[in-house]
């Protein structure tokens, strides 16, 4: 099965914008407002994962300053946080849940190259059968750090809220709901969920202003 296109370059970026203008006004009028949307590619890789399961329900702040200290042990390298005790962990700013996601993520053995040419419902599934990755964390790796162009996160908030206030919703789309609306939007779903994004950010601030 083919892992569809690669989102590399803001020319990816437009293409994709520009075809989900074409296919939904709604799009088109969002994207007036927002203008051009962010490439935010990433590596790929252990530090991404770990990285992510430390911004699990904290601030973004606080996550950034354990992540520094993380960096600062050297624990972007799996083989450190194996030899590296829960308690010592603990010490540089982790939960004791977040340490043993660690630690588990550290001895899962992922083979992070092979990921990029797997179809993404297999990374999904590679990622999500490790302690304290779900759904959402494998849904956003394979679209920032592997660039899939058509993949979506239907149980994110922001994205929920978006497309209730983007499509003028009675309330905010379930996960299985929003999903099937995405189906439509592919194969440029990716791009669709950047759109939603920059359109949430967008309608934040007018309510602030107000």
């Amino acid at each position: 099965m083919s892992i569809g296109r690669i989102i590399e370059t803001p020319a990816c970026i437009a293409e994709g914008a520009a075809w989900l203008a074409q296919v939904e006004p709604r799009f088109a009028a969002a994207l007036a407002l927002t203008g051009p949307l962010p490439l935010r590619r990433q590596s790929d890789g252990f530090s991404q994962l770990l990285k992510a399961i430390v911004s699990q329900q904290v601030s973004v702040a606080s996550a950034n300053a354990i992540w520094e200290r993380l960096q600062a042990a050297g624990m972007t390298d799996p083989a450190v946080v194996t030899a590296t005790d829960e308690d010592s962990l603990r010490a540089l700013g982790l939960s004791r849940q977040k340490a043993r996601y660690a630690k588990a993520l550290a001895a899962a053995g992922i083979d992070y190259p092979a990921l990029r040419a797997l179809p993404t419902h297999e990374v999904v599934a590679h990622l999500v059968a490790v302690p304290g990755i779900g759904h959402w964390t494998a849904e956003i790796y394979a679209m920032f750090s592997l660039g899939r162009a058509d993949v979506f996160a239907p149980g994110d908030l922001a994205l929920q809220e978006a497309a209730r206030l983007l499509f003028d919703l009675p309330d905010r789309p379930r996960p299985a709901a929003l999903a099937r609306m995405a189906a439509g939007w592919s194969p440029w779903r990716a791009v669709a969920a950047r759109l939603l994004w920059a359109y949430y950010r967008q309608a934040k601030n007018r309510e602030g202003v107000a």
